[in-house]
């Protein structure tokens, strides 16, 4: 492959439905690794979209918007099956259920993509209810072994969905030993372990691989970036809040986005470019990918400190 991708993120594109009242429904593109992948593009990054939609309207929206955001297309693959549907039926708090027993996103085929696709590649980002899901989970997994064999740096944010049972726990364990970066939310560590405080938790977690570089996100509380035994903390910065849709996906970009291009800033700033990733992704409605200005802007900010 000619100009090969930097950055990769596999797993799933969906389309969210989301109830509007009186039985007025809206659909729009989503998914969390699409939408990382999405705002890395945004970002500057040469990134990839490993994954398979459907051949309807719901597919050809997804990747409409995939060509719209600049991703490199070629290992994006269509599949003549049904897709795969977040049925919104609240907002705050969420309450959804996914359809999707045998959708496109389960055919993707790592087997199909084209050769040499993977020579150039940094970074892979993997996640989402793609690593919840058979037999897509299990290919997905071995490709990030694949990868990681080959040198290629892995990016986790396991995003937990209410399908994330017991059953998830050994893809869990096997991706967080992998990964060079964990991101995960305060909310998903009360999924991911049951009765468990929020800094218990994350203690489990890191316990899996003590070298990842771990970013904790606690929505207004700010966020925290583990690496070894340092720790670094900060607020958002100040923004008018259009919708928090895409936020933590935007965050996560915005870390593996500094880590490629400044990986020898100080831990602080590269909290500061997930924070800033985020923020800018909040000004907008759903997960539009936040542009580099104002995510370059709010990173300014929060590197100035809290008299700028």
């Amino acid at each position: 492959m000619h100009d090969a991708p930097l950055m990769l993120c596999a797993g799933e594109a969906l389309t969210d439905l989301i109830d509007q009242g009186d039985e007025r429904w809206v659909s729009r593109v989503g998914g969390s690794v699409w939408n990382v992948a999405r705002a890395l593009a945004a970002l500057g990054e040469p990134t990839a979209f490993a994954g398979a939609v459907s051949r309807d309207r719901f597919g050809d929206a997804l990747w409409d918007a995939s060509e719209a955001g600049g991703l490199d297309m070629r290992l994006m693959q269509r599949m003549y099956r049904s897709p795969l549907l977040a049925v919104v039926e609240r907002g705050e708090p969420p309450r959804y259920f996914f359809i999707g027993d045998d959708s496109a996103d389960l055919h993707f085929d790592v087997e199909a993509l084209p050769g040499g696709w993977s020579r150039a590649l940094r970074w892979a980002h993997f996640g989402g209810i793609s690593l919840a899901r058979e037999p897509l989970a299990g290919r997905l997994v071995a490709l990030a072994e694949q990868l990681k064999a080959q040198g290629v740096a892995i990016s986790y944010d396991p995003n937990y969905r209410n399908l994330m049972d017991e059953r998830y726990t050994p893809t869990l364990q096997r991706m967080a030993a992998l990964a060079d970066v964990i991101k995960v939310s305060d909310d998903d560590l009360r999924g991911l372990f049951p009765g468990l405080a929020v800094d218990e938790a994350l203690r489990r977690l890191r316990a899996l691989n003590p070298q990842a570089l771990c970013l904790l996100t606690r929505a207004e509380a700010g966020a925290s970036l583990f690496c070894g035994g340092e720790r670094c903390d900060a607020r958002a910065p100040q923004v008018d809040v259009v919708d928090t849709v895409g936020a933590g996906d935007a965050s996560a970009a915005g870390l593996l986005h500094s880590l490629h291009r400044h990986p020898g800033r100080p831990l602080q700033a590269h909290l500061h470019a997930a924070l800033a990733a985020g923020s800018a992704a909040c000004t907008q409605a759903g997960a539009t990918p936040p542009g580099p200005d104002i995510t370059n802007r709010l990173f300014d900010r929060l590197q100035a400190g809290p008299a700028a």
